[in-house]
């Protein structure tokens, strides 16, 4: 019996609402992943902080690996603090009717006029840049 539509993944506690299983070519396209407690640690927080950023659309959570647990993008995590710029983008492409899925992608997809990935972009403090582009999309 597979997973799809007509089997969702249950979500154990009910906080985060419905969370990504993550396609295999967009899981190759992100280089480090961190669990839920990982980024708990690294902001010094308690992992229900991690769920609520993740359920205000703060950060993307995807259920990946054999146990299926939430996994965040490294890339998103600077130091002890979500990526400068990071929280604004997400709310500019959803807005932009972008699921989480094609966030990851186009985060993680190589831009020749950047250049890198929107997300190494970020994290080089060139907000602006990538912020533009995400603009140029919703028109």
């Amino acid at each position: 019996m597979g997973r799809g539509p007509d089997f969702p993944l249950p979500v154990p506690d009910g906080t985060l609402g419905p969370v990504t299983e993550i396609d295999a070519n967009i899981d190759a396209l992100v280089p480090e992943w961190l669990t839920l407690p990982d980024i708990a640690e690294k902001l010094d927080v308690e992992v229900t902080r991690v769920r609520q950023l993740v359920k205000e659309g703060q950060l993307i959570a995807v259920r990946r690996g054999e146990n299926r647990a939430l996994h965040v993008p490294a890339a998103f995590i600077d130091g002890d603090k979500v990526v400068k710029g990071l929280t604004g983008l997400l709310t500019l492409l959803r807005d932009d009717g972008f699921t989480d899925e094609e966030m990851l992608e186009w985060l993680f997809t190589p831009d020749e006029s950047l250049p890198g990935t929107p997300a190494q972009a970020l994290s080089e403090n060139r907000g602006t840049e990538v912020k533009r582009r995400a603009q140029a999309l919703a028109v």
